[in-house]
């Protein structure tokens, strides 16, 4: 936990190290803040609580390691993505593909901006909407009599196949079915979070209002193929007033394009300072 001056000093210096509108001169800060300040609408106060971490579990606030197996495999993805970067779009993380962004998950998970979500209650299923690209995620929710089974274990998705449930102020959603192809859902937590998760990823989430303004979100990430034991996290989220506004990820992902022929432009280079035609 930080102490109110810790929490003070801490706040101080991340508003001055992500100020978008300072520069030093250099070419590298113009590329990298090609956006400037004007685009973020930040926060700008650490959580009430004051804890350092967002994993409550284990309580040393760390992710647990890695079984084995799933160490090996990632090491070898990692050594692969070192020779392979951009080969082809499938190399890319899926955020640069529009795809997914950890801000949809799940778990949902915060990011740089456009951190928002609308949740919309029907009968019978919540909706949530995903501020960042363009997920809206809808999960069935099960009544006293329902439970109604996930997807055959073949059928994969992107966000896992979700069944919600009330446990008294609680909604509860269990999601199963996911894909290996999330494994770099980690951007929100630090970049190894989420590798290694694979589809014997079992997610529990659960949202609770604790006040008018605030649901306490957590969600505990259960994987042993994967993860030496599960952990969980929590997250406050903030009720804010303004609207959610459409965020066109892909419009046809120049990007990407200039990417990938950065890269065949940095494979002839390379090819011809060793003398080949």
């Amino acid at each position: 936990m930080l102490t109110p001056a810790e929490k003070a000093e801490y706040e101080k210096q991340m508003l001055q190290r992500a100020n978008r509108d300072a520069r030093d001169g250099s070419a590298e800060a113009d590329v990298a803040r090609a956006y400037n300040e004007l685009w973020f609408d930040r926060g700008k106060k650490v959580v009430g609580s004051g804890r350092t971490s967002l994993i409550v579990d284990p309580p040393d606030g760390r992710v647990p390691p890695l079984t084995p197996e799933a160490q090996k495999k990632d090491d070898a993805v990692r050594a692969y993505a070192k020779l392979h970067p951009a080969d082809g779009p499938e190399d890319r993380a899926l955020a640069e593909r529009c795809i997914l962004w950890p801000s949809a998950g799940p778990p949902m998970l915060p990011g740089a901006y456009n951190n928002n979500y609308q949740i919309v209650q029907g009968p019978g299923y919540v909706v949530i909407l995903v501020e960042m690209i363009h997920d809206a995620r809808v999960i069935p929710i099960d009544g006293p009599t329902d439970g109604r089974p996930h997807l055959p274990q073949n059928i994969r998705q992107w966000m896992g196949d979700p069944r919600g449930h009330w446990e008294g102020d609680t909604l509860v959603v269990e999601s199963t079915n996911f894909t290996d192809k999330t494994r770099d859902l980690g951007a929100g937590m630090g970049r190894s979070t989420f590798r290694g998760t694979d589809e014997g990823l079992r997610l529990t989430e659960r949202f609770r209002r604790v006040d008018p303004a605030t649901i306490l979100y957590s969600f505990t990430v259960d994987d042993p193929t994967a993860f030496t034991k599960p952990w969980t996290a929590e997250i406050p989220m903030t009720k804010s007033p303004g609207p959610l506004f459409e965020y066109a990820c892909h419009e046809g992902n120049y990007g990407m394009m200039g990417i990938l022929a950065g890269a065949r432009a940095a494979e002839k280079k390379a090819e011809g300072a060793h003398g080949q035609p």
